[in-house]
């Protein structure tokens, strides 16, 4: 029986995405590449036995093209032979990855695989590879003749379906803020940061509900307000993800591989899955792929001693936390996207690696990660501390 360890997670600082940004002046493929490279000083493994690089991303133009996990591997000076692949399932990209990464290792096809994930949204903004192009075609529009709309209107859905009101969003917002900031200041992240960037600039400590409460909508439409008169329009920069830049990695290895190498593994791959729901509520995939883990794992709700539901906006893991009566203070308790950033592709492995972190700080034994992604799709993972 072969077992999907892993033997070491990291992640930049999360930079924010605009120029002046902590990471705005570095190619992201420069970015991915340093980190790959501190992942490898640091776990001392030979770079000639990795087998494969699976990375994600999710604006794959520009900077961005031409494979740039390859174009990392190499500026990290890996040797030529080590292959990469670059995969896109929008705001879970590089939770896929790991997730092909770990499947590769239990299928056999690896003893020694990384997986990794970079965006730099200040570089390659969001939907740059949509500019002037079609991206939906005539089906889906024959499918779908009433039109599907942005993620932040799909936020603005949700929350009116499951009832939650403005202060709902800004209170859980604020609160991220304030468990971000302080696990920072309790040194909760000096594990997984790597770089020469050490504090996620994202992260605003004095954030409060009342400061949150004098923002404006940020997606008010009038067409859409008469064709979604349910919407309140709730939705602002503050219960939002910033635009983010920041990259990560792991190092994925079959458990007895690693035990000869000498190496002690953080966790293990316990089940994964990746679903499809609505795309006009786009966000609400993490129900479904939560329920699918849960029931493929043999685990339940109670077994999970923390859950990372990723904040690309408040209505999502509020909604998650409803619909499995989740502990509020197992939820992303060291906050959460809305003040750690979400630099897209490099997000799966920001939350992973917090996940593995926190257990281990906790001594908790599981761990579940799920992410909403464009489209109407979700991943979900449970990992195992080891």
């Amino acid at each position: 029986m072969r077992d999907a360890v892993i033997v070491d997670i990291m992640r930049t600082a999360t930079g924010k995405g605009k120029v002046g940004g902590a990471w705005s002046a570095t190619h992201p493929a420069d970015l991915l590449g340093a980190t790959l490279a501190d992942l490898l000083q640091r776990t001392g493994i030979d770079p000639a036995t990795v087998e494969d690089v699976i990375g994600g991303t999710v604006s794959q133009a520009g900077q961005q093209s031409m494979n740039i996990t390859r174009t990392a591997v190499l500026a990290a000076g890996l040797p030529a032979h080590v292959p990469a692949t670059t995969v896109d399932r929008q705001c879970g990209s590089s939770q896929q990855a790991a997730a092909f990464a770990a499947q590769g290792v239990l299928a056999g096809a690896y003893d020694v695989v990384i997986a990794c994930g970079v965006e730099s949204m200040s570089r390659v903004p969001m939907f740059s590879p949509t500019l002037g192009q079609d991206p939906w075609g005539v089906k889906l529009a024959d499918r779908y003749p009433d039109g599907l709309v942005s993620q932040g209107i799909s936020a603005e859905l949700i929350a009116a379906r499951w009832k939650l009101d403005r202060s709902d969003l800004d209170a859980y917002s604020a609160r991220s803020h304030q468990r971000a900031a302080r696990a920072a200041a309790d040194g909760g992240f000096d594990r997984e940061i790597v770089g020469a960037v050490r504090v996620d600039e994202t992260v605003r400590p004095s954030t409060t509900e009342d400061g949150l409460a004098g923002l404006r909508s940020s997606f008010y439409d009038e067409a859409l307000a008469a064709r979604f008169p349910e919407i309140g329009w709730h939705i602002t920069p503050g219960n939002s993800s910033p635009l983010s830049d920041g990259a990560s990695a792991a190092l994925i290895m079959e458990a007895d591989v690693a035990a000869r190498a000498g190496l002690t593994p953080l966790a293990r791959f316990h089940s994964a899955v990746a679903v499809g729901d609505d795309p006009l509520l786009m966000l609400t995939g993490v129900i479904p792929a939560t329920s699918k883990v849960l029931a493929r794992s043999g685990l339940t709700m109670q077994d999970l001693d923390a859950y990372e539901v990723n904040e690309a906006f408040a209505p999502v893991p509020l909604i998650w936390q409803q619909e499995f009566n989740a502990d509020p203070e197992r939820l992303n308790p060291r906050g959460g996207a809305i003040a750690l950033g979400h630099p897209l592709g490099a997000s799966g492995l920001r939350l992973m690696s917090t996940l593995v972190h926190h257990l281990h700080a906790t001594s908790g034994r599981y761990g579940l990660q799920t992410m909403c992604e464009g489209g109407g799709m979700a991943n979900a993972t449970i990992i195992e501390r080891l």
